[in-house]
């Protein structure tokens, strides 16, 4: 079985009146959560909103997953799972015959 660890990396604040969220990361904290496929490297985290601000009045935090398999998943259901991805993203996300006016 694969789970996902969160791995919190800071906190950012909502700007006033606009869908804007003010992020601040160290910089440790980034490179922990960098990632390389196909030689590009890459940073994928995620920003969340609390349920309350905390004490600063920080409304949303930043984290990133990494993969935690257990003893009864063996190493090689990842692959199988990569292989599903790959075929399902041959198919089109809009089928040919649509005809869109843009």
């Amino acid at each position: 079985m694969t789970t996902f660890e969160k791995h919190y990396i800071g906190k950012g604040t909502q700007v006033a009146d606009l869908n804007i969220v003010k992020v601040v990361l160290p910089v440790e904290g980034i490179e922990a959560a960098i990632f390389e496929k196909e030689g590009i490297k890459y940073i994928g985290f995620e920003v969340a909103k609390m349920k309350t601000p905390d004490k600063f009045g920080r409304t949303h935090t930043c984290y990133y997953q990494t993969k935690v398999y257990t003893e009864d998943a063996p190493a090689a259901q990842p692959e199988k799972q990569k292989k599903a991805k790959k075929a399902s993203k041959k198919e089109p996300a809009v089928p040919e015959e649509d005809d869109l006016p843009f």
